[in-house]
């Protein structure tokens, strides 16, 4: 299918090959289906917690090799983020796509670390970042000799405790580089008096309809099959068993609005 949007989807941190490689074979499976350009999306370590024992990952290396399989196995690029200028070299050996947190896209030596490995450099915009000021990050990349930049938007702080997406910034971000909605870390609630952040996974659709009507170039969601017991941002991923029909339904939306181009 032409002019499709791009979909980047997996668990929020790699848990174990196991459960990667079973939610890997079933989004491969479905976007083969659905004819949609497929990265696979695994944090090889989750940095930013609330808490000192919240789950960080299951080492390093092990998780990006993990990485390494799924794309050998499947076909499809991987994408993990990174959180120290060290991360950039080390993850763009076993990666397709390095991913600049939102909390840390201002941090230029990170960006052009990223940037210098020649690898896809997705940005992601920060909760306190206005559209117009990605422009900025996106430069820091091009200036670095790399053309290869995504920006992803993750919503905007709204308060202590909630998100809220601007679609005006959309069409806004999208004269700098293509454009990703992250739609289940736009549902995220943070800041809660447990330390352990909340979310709205009831409005993934809502969302993700939205991002697709309003010309977004592709669409970011954690997913897994166990959300529950998902051992990073459980309460805002999408379950597994919904992908399917989720997607089926915005390539739907998407065929519409590309009749109007």
């Amino acid at each position: 299918m032409k002019d499709n949007f791009l979909l980047m989807a997996g668990p929020c941190a790699i848990e174990g090959e196991e459960m990667a490689m079973r939610i890997a074979d079933k989004i491969v499976k479905i976007t083969q289906k659905l004819e949609i350009p497929y990265i696979f999306k695994g944090s090889f370590k989750k940095a930013n917690r609330s808490r000192i024992d919240s789950f960080t990952g299951i080492g390093d290396e092990k998780a990006l090799k993990i990485l390494q399989k799924v794309s050998q196995t499947f076909g499809v690029p991987t994408v993990t983020d990174i959180h120290e200028v060290s991360d950039a070299a080390m993850a763009a050996e076993y990666v397709d796509v390095l991913q600049i947190p939102a909390f840390l896209v201002r941090q230029t030596d990170l960006v052009v670390a990223a940037a210098k490995t020649g690898k896809t450099v997705n940005l992601k915009k920060g909760q306190f970042m206005s559209p117009e000021s990605m422009k900025h990050a996106v430069q820091k990349v091009l200036d670095s000799g790399n053309d290869k930049v995504y920006i992803t938007d993750r919503g905007t702080m709204f308060g202590y405790q909630d998100m809220i997406v601007d679609f005006r910034g959309i069409p806004t971000m999208k004269q700098y580089a293509p454009v990703i909605l992250d739609v289940t870390h736009s549902l995220q609630q943070p800041n809660q008096s447990s330390g352990v952040t909340g979310g709205r996974p009831e409005m993934i659709e809502t969302i993700a309809r939205a991002g697709v009507v309003n010309g977004v170039d592709g669409i970011f969601i954690e997913t897994h099959f166990d959300p529950a017991n998902a051992k990073s941002d459980g309460a805002n991923m999408l379950h597994l068993d919904l992908l399917e029909g989720l997607l089926t339904r915005l390539v739907a939306i998407r065929q519409t609005i590309n009749t109007f181009k």
